[in-house]
């Protein structure tokens, strides 16, 4: 609350600036760069708030889980991968949150074979959430010895993690419990124990695992965490059919149902397919430029609703 409180204060004194930086600049006391230079901290004061009116939802307020997931195409599309994990670590820095990586499981020879990460911050996964579905590349890949253009796919799915307010059920019968030997960089302790945990929730058929931490009891714990996040987002998507609410979020995560598609050969483009928002500056997307998407699509289900 004193968050919020704040940012309407600032808000409120940057705008009793503005004033006086006007009655400045009409007298010729001041530079116009001065007057942009507030105007645009303004401005992103007034999309911040903007954003998280949108947010009403009790958990939107949470962290995310998001993990990523490589289509069909080996290497090229474990690349895009490793890009798309990147592209959400550079938005996390972006807005001064915190990430956690769980899960990571590196690709044969490049990229990533699947990674689960948790983005900790205000809103967090109110704003991801906008990000869960299929994400298409297309690139002359540098993978390939012809220089031929490929199309890469990759799923992000997005949870919100659970507080300790939130219950959630999970009958131990119900799980299955498996440990091996975690692969990858990580040293001699990760590869000489059997410190990795796989978790089955056996009704559902839903799979978590975590392998980054160095005790197996850390491992279980995240892996558990993942879980209930997973099968609280399953409630979610129940609520959500029931209600026939935001039913254009909830799309096939299969290859050829895209959300987003990034375009880096013959042209430079991002484009979001729900709201039709594009970006020419692909380089500043994939350095986490994410905000004007992700404002879009929240505004569009407001519409909607």
């Amino acid at each position: 609350m004193e968050k919020e409180i704040q940012l309407w204060d600032d808000l409120s004194s940057r705008y009793e600036d503005m004033k006086i930086l006007f009655e400045f600049a009409y007298d010729g006391d001041i530079e116009l760069i001065e007057i942009q230079k507030e105007l645009a901290a303004y401005k992103n004061i007034i999309d911040e708030i903007e954003m998280k009116l949108t947010l009403g939802k009790r958990e939107d307020l949470n962290n995310a889980i998001l993990s990523i997931h490589p289509g069909a195409g080996g290497t090229e599309s474990q690349d895009w991968a490793q890009m798309l994990y990147r592209m959400y670590t550079r938005w996390t820095e972006k807005k001064g949150f915190k990430i956690n990586v769980i899960d990571f499981q590196h690709g044969d020879e490049a990229g990533i074979k699947d990674v689960t990460f948790e983005i900790k911050g205000d809103y967090a996964f109110g704003m991801l959430k906008s990000e869960a579905g299929v994400h298409r590349m297309v690139r002359i890949s540098p993978f390939d010895a012809n220089s031929r253009r490929h199309t890469s796919f990759a799923s992000v799915f997005v949870y919100p993690a659970l507080e300790d307010d939130i219950e959630i059920e999970i009958n131990n019968a119900d799980l299955r419990i498996d440990t091996y030997r975690a692969s990858g960089a990580g040293g001699q302790h990760v590869n000489k124990t059997d410190s990795a945990v796989r978790i089955t929730h056996i009704p559902s058929g839903i799979v978590a695992q975590c392998q980054n931490e160095r005790s197996q009891h850390k491992n279980k714990n995240q892996a558990l965490k993942i879980l209930k996040a997973r099968l609280f987002q399953v409630e979610l998507e129940k609520e959500k059919e029931k209600n026939k609410e935001l039913e254009d979020q909830k799309l096939d995560i299969s290859w050829g149902s895209q959300i987003r598609s990034y375009v880096f050969h013959p042209y430079q483009l991002v484009k979001d397919h729900r709201t039709k928002i594009e970006s020419s500056n692909t380089q500043s997307v994939m350095d986490g430029d994410l905000d004007n998407f992700i404002k879009a699509f929240l505004l569009s289900t407001i519409k909607k609703d």
